[in-house]
């Protein structure tokens, strides 16, 4: 029990520090959308900014139901081995959380690296 509750705390830590670089990506950015809204079409940068988001909601609603429904499909078993079933103790609920909020931390980080190496670079 204990092990399993220091992966999720640590689950929980990593999507946190990768959504803690989302006001960088954004200060990043922010010349990207700048200068492609001065050139007067839509280029890269904006579409992928706005498809990206769509695709990490998908994504985090996604994994969220699959997590609900494995703790669904664990109810019974918890509950005749005498633990107190996930659905009913907020374990599930967290679980569902952490799930939904990874794909949103994992293209934060991934547009941080990719726009940090970009700054670099110019």
């Amino acid at each position: 029990m204990a092990r399993h509750r220091a992966g999720n705390l640590r689950n929980a830590a990593e999507v946190a520090s990768n959504l803690m670089l989302a006001p960088m990506v954004m200060w990043m950015r922010m010349p990207l959308l700048a200068s492609e809204a001065n050139a007067g079409a839509g280029g890269m940068e904006t579409m992928r900014a706005v498809s990206e988001k769509g695709m990490a909601m998908a994504q985090g609603m996604a994994a969220a139901q699959v997590s609900v429904a494995g703790a669904a499909m664990r109810f019974w078993p918890e509950l005749l081995s005498g633990r107190t079933p996930s659905m009913l103790n907020g374990v599930a609920a967290e679980q569902a959380l952490h799930a939904a909020l990874k794909p949103a931390g994992k293209a934060v980080k991934a547009n941080y690296r990719r726009l940090s190496a970009r700054s670099k670079g110019a």
